[in-house]
């Protein structure tokens, strides 16, 4: 038995269920499915999730039953634990399961929970004489472009036959647009695995602002872990919104504001700052700028209400998750993080006598907001390891693109695609 294997073991007579799926992730593909079965259904039995215990030791019973091990796989799916899966799903396909489509799409799902998107590209490949247009060949489609291979996407894209089952022609148009959109990110970006803000807008077709000036070559590429928000910081990404919009040759005729505190008080300073009007948020108004602290926990009805964009709807992010992406993605998003803590929410800081707890900043919404305008936007210079770039870079960047943008659905991607950063567990 491994070390880590022990640690699952010892993790698990100490109820800390969270920590022994944690090391379990990490050893997954290395154990023999049915030891990973049967410490799989000790974890289950732990978080009484007692349909993946039970299916969980039907497989490690039945090691010559692939069907035992395709249904293992979907519960691991279903309960989130989709590590599991694919060693699962990999022995019913091996073994010759009864239902190979089924075992074949779930474990593209699996690998596109944990974000291994040219291992689903390879398994589909591996199994290619099986393949339908709906779902395998789509998500071949689908994986390609996650992966950053483009020129099989597109091959595959080109042989994807409008879909004679409706329900998924958003799909199809959905990796039509990624395509359109690449199209025209690769005259004026690189489009590797170091170009968040090329990457970011060809998958959720919005644009992204600003890029984290630390840590760019030591694992965060652009992107924020934890953020401790500043005043100056949300001033410079409403100058940049400025920038997108010139850019754009937009012109909103009003800013809208959520009903959610911090959406308010930026929403009051980018009106402010773009001398427009504020009116309430309605889903059916035109014309206008949705303005967001973050989206990452927006009541269900208004992600229902931003899914589709009502004619010249604009809708801006300050701080975007990019770890657990909102039900909804927008159209511009001042930067990426991990998570966020508000200039004005309770806060803790380093004091001479050691950390200090900070209360919320409790004065109105518009005092707060005009202390955003008067912030100084300047870029932080951070550690001189982010690539320049200038309001001009971005500025191109849009005049490039924006015959692309706007379009379709605001689907999330529940992804880092191509560019990958660091993140905390």
């Amino acid at each position: 038995m491994t070390s880590e294997l022990h640690e699952v073991r010892a993790l698990l007579a100490a109820d800390d269920v969270s920590g022994a799926a944690r090391t379990l992730r990490m050893i997954a593909d290395t154990l023999p499915v049915h030891e990973m079965a049967s410490i799989t259904a000790e974890l289950a039995d732990r978080a009484d999730l007692d349909k993946l215990a039970e299916a969980a030791r039907a497989a490690a019973g039945a090691p010559d039953n692939p069907d035992a091990w395709t249904v293992f796989g979907y519960e691991c799916i279903e309960y989130g634990v989709p590590f599991a899966a694919i060693p699962a799903l990999r022995e019913a396909l091996r073994a010759g399961t009864t239902k190979p489509n089924l075992a074949l799409s779930e474990l593209v799902y699996a690998f596109e929970d944990e974000h291994r998107h040219a291992e689903a590209v390879e398994a589909l490949l591996a199994h290619e004489s099986i393949l339908r247009p709906y779902p395998e060949r789509y998500l071949l489609t689908y994986d390609s472009i996650l992966a950053g291979d483009l020129d099989r996407a597109r091959t595959e894209f080109a042989r994807l036959a409008a879909p004679e089952d409706e329900d998924w022609l958003p799909a199809r148009d959905r990796v039509h647009r990624m395509l359109l959109r690449a199209d025209r990110v690769a005259p004026v970006s690189s489009l590797d695995g170091a170009d968040l803000r090329g990457w970011h807008y060809t998958l959720t077709g919005g644009y992204l602002a600003t890029l984290s000036p630390y840590g760019f070559d030591a694992g965060m590429t652009g992107r924020w872990a934890y953020l401790g928000d500043r005043l100056e910081l949300c001033r410079h990404t409403l100058d940049r919104l400025a920038v997108i919009l010139r850019s754009a040759g937009l012109t909103p005729s009003s800013v809208s504001l959520l009903p959610d505190r911090s959406d308010r008080i930026i929403g009051l300073a980018a009106a402010e700052l773009l001398g427009l009007p504020v009116v309430e948020f309605t889903p059916d108004r035109t014309d206008t700028l949705v303005v967001a602290y973050s989206l990452a926990d927006l009541d269900p009805d208004l992600s229902r209400a931003l899914t589709t964009r009502a004619s010249g709807q604009i809708l801006f992010e300050h701080a975007t998750y990019w770890v657990r992406p909102s039900a909804v993605a927008a159209d511009i998003s001042g930067l990426l993080c991990q998570t966020a803590v508000e200039p004005w929410a309770p806060n803790t800081r380093l004091g001479g006598n050691g950390p200090e707890s900070v209360p919320a900043d409790a004065r109105p919404e518009s005092e707060i907001a005009r202390e955003i305008v008067k912030a100084d936007g300047t870029p932080d210079s951070g550690d001189d390891r982010t690539p320049p770039d200038p309001d001009q870079v971005l500025a191109d960047f849009v005049a490039a693109t924006r015959d692309t943008w706007l379009l379709g659905s605001r689907n999330p991607v529940n992804s880092p695609g191509p560019v990958r950063s660091s993140f905390f567990g």
